[in-house]
């Protein structure tokens, strides 16, 4: 398992030891912070808020017309910056012009195609697909003789996916409108489930686990990146901003794990993991969700508290 700490989106810069050594201790389950409840119901009310937060930061990027990592969303430096280079991390170099549009309104936190093994002709399924920036490299990968399905649950997101896709000419990308915790793909369809900090919005994580069993075929496999926490004050926990932000409804590594597991996937392991500073925190609220000084100020106390806590874990795995 390696650590990451490149000056990529998800790190943005220096990670300490001390903090590397807290993700992996909880990982081990030596230090499990405070006991979290898996949620196994759909709040159709958070699912509306963040479809809405999502569409309306999309809207954001797109005035901008600015594409990250090479300046952030809301120009300058400091939290904002910290935010850009917490979107794309570990893309580097796989990013070109052909990904430009799609770049510019990823709201990820790690790329889960880095170093996967996908083979030409396969067919990948992109959970909460977005505007398609993994879409296209995954496009990449299997090539015209493979398929790409994106899934998304936000009208906005699907029209700039197809717009993304049209541009690069990825004919063999797939856009479906639906939820992950239902899924419209068929049984044992997929060669390859990928998702970029999206399970942790559903409030239904158990059943986004089992539908990644049932869609894979046999000797499918996984690869998602996604915010976990150590953990989290109740005015994190409880903020919507926040939760859109896969902040507030993030669980821990090991539940993560064991979620799983309990789906009926197998070989899980964490491959690599990237841990949050406070400024890239606040800088993901405040630029691509539009929190104001104000509210970034009463939250202060609360993000400092929880520096080190809250990371991007990389999970992969297989269906027997």
């Amino acid at each position: 398992m390696t650590t990451n700490n490149q000056n990529s989106c998800c790190s943005g810069g220096s990670q300490t030891d001390a903090a590397a050594d807290t993700a992996a201790d909880t990982a081990a389950g030596t230090d499990t912070g405070t006991e979290q409840t898996v949620a196994t119901h759909v709040d159709e009310q958070t699912r509306a808020e963040v479809s809405k937060n999502y569409a309306e930061a999309l809207k954001r990027t797109q005035q901008s017309g600015e594409i990250a990592p090479a300046k952030s969303c809301c120009g300058g430096g400091g939290p904002a910056t910290e935010a850009t280079v917490a979107q794309l991390a570990g893309y580097g170099l796989m990013m070109d012009d052909d990904l430009g549009s799609a770049a510019q309104s990823s709201f990820g936190c790690g790329n889960p195609l880095a170093f996967q093994d996908v083979q030409p002709g396969q067919t990948v399924l992109d959970l909460g697909s977005g505007a398609g920036l993994d879409l296209l490299i995954a496009a990449k990968k299997v090539g015209f003789e493979g398929k790409v399905i994106g899934v998304d649950m936000t009208d906005e997101m699907l029209d700039a996916a197809r717009a993304n896709a049209q541009k690069a000419g990825a004919t063999q990308v797939e856009l479906r409108k639906g939820v992950i915790e239902q899924l419209p793909v068929d049984d044992s369809s997929v060669d390859w489930v990928i998702s970029n900090c999206v399970i942790n919005l559903s409030t239904d994580k158990p059943a986004v686990f089992r539908e990644v069993a049932r869609v894979l075929a046999p000797g499918g496999r996984f690869a998602v990146s996604d915010i976990v926490v150590e953990e989290l004050p109740d005015s994190l926990r409880q903020h919507a901003v926040a939760y859109s932000a896969c902040i507030g409804g993030a669980i821990s590594e090991t539940e993560y794990i064991v979620g799983l597991e309990a789906a009926g996937l197998s070989d899980v392991k964490v491959t690599e993991r990237m841990v949050y500073t406070t400024d890239q925190l606040a800088g993901i609220l405040t630029c691509d969700f539009g929190l104001d000084e104000a509210a970034i100020s009463e939250l202060g106390e609360a993000l400092k508290s929880v520096e080190g806590k809250v990371w991007s874990a990389k999970f992969s795995g297989v269906r027997n």
